[in-house]
């Protein structure tokens, strides 16, 4: 992978927080007391999702 060193910007540990916070504030709402195996299945996934992509933000430093 080449490094675009006019476009590369080092991130702080804080600046990584909100740009994955902003990407999960895209989420919808879910209810707990209406959701069924799929919906519990699919949180799940997506809380997995996003420790994958906060474990890739913070590599790229």
């Amino acid at each position: 992978m080449t490094m675009d060193r006019e476009n590369s910007k080092i991130f702080s540990k804080t600046d990584k927080m909100k740009m994955l916070y902003e990407a999960k504030a895209e989420d919808v709402e879910f209810s707990a007391a209406e959701a069924d195996a799929e919906d519990l299945e699919a949180q799940v996934r997506a809380q997995e999702a996003d420790n994958r992509q906060l474990h890739e933000i913070l590599k790229k430093e």
